[in-house]
């Protein structure tokens, strides 16, 4: 795949839509071209204990940061129509899908493609398991951040290069 725009996102709590952070890598004729981070003030506006220790991000973080609608509209021109790539799509598009219904948005059916089901059916025998920084070592990329969703969608977009 030589066109997309890797994403990850990071919640604050078990609702879906508490988006808190979204990480998006643009690449474009196979290099990446751009990126794009954020915090994301997350609604609802509840931090869970557990959210909190996989990426570390709380409340105080994001008291002052832009709402999703705000930080979405960044995002769009960077995007346009690119498909994204997400190492577990199920989590990511349904993330986009909850917060675009939750603020009232129109989704524009954006085309998902996901490293983890291909990892799955192409790599059955290469690794251990399909988790992001297995899959990134086996694509020769060391993912020192997981968890934090630029790094996450760098991994990400390293891994559609090189499996979609």
């Amino acid at each position: 795949m030589e066109n997309f725009a890797a994403i990850d996102f990071e919640t604050a709590n078990n609702a879906l839509s508490s988006i808190c952070s979204v990480g998006i890598v643009i690449v474009k004729e196979g290099s990446i071209a751009d990126h794009f981070y954020s915090l994301v003030k997350p609604q609802p506006w509840e931090f869970n204990y557990w959210n909190i220790k996989v990426h570390g991000i709380h409340a105080s973080d994001v008291k002052d940061a832009p709402s999703f609608p705000e930080v979405w509209a960044k995002v769009v021109p960077l995007v346009g129509d690119l498909p994204f790539v997400a190492h577990n799509k199920s989590f990511d598009e349904t993330c986009l899908k909850q917060v675009f219904q939750m603020y009232k948005l129109p989704y524009p059916n954006y085309k998902f493609y996901c490293t983890y089901n291909t990892a799955r059916k192409k790599l059955k025998t290469e690794v251990h398991d399909y988790k992001l920084p297995t899959v990134a070592a086996y694509c020769g990329y060391h993912l020192a951040n997981h968890h934090h969703a630029l790094a996450d969608a760098e991994a990400c977009a390293v891994i559609a290069q090189r499996i979609l």
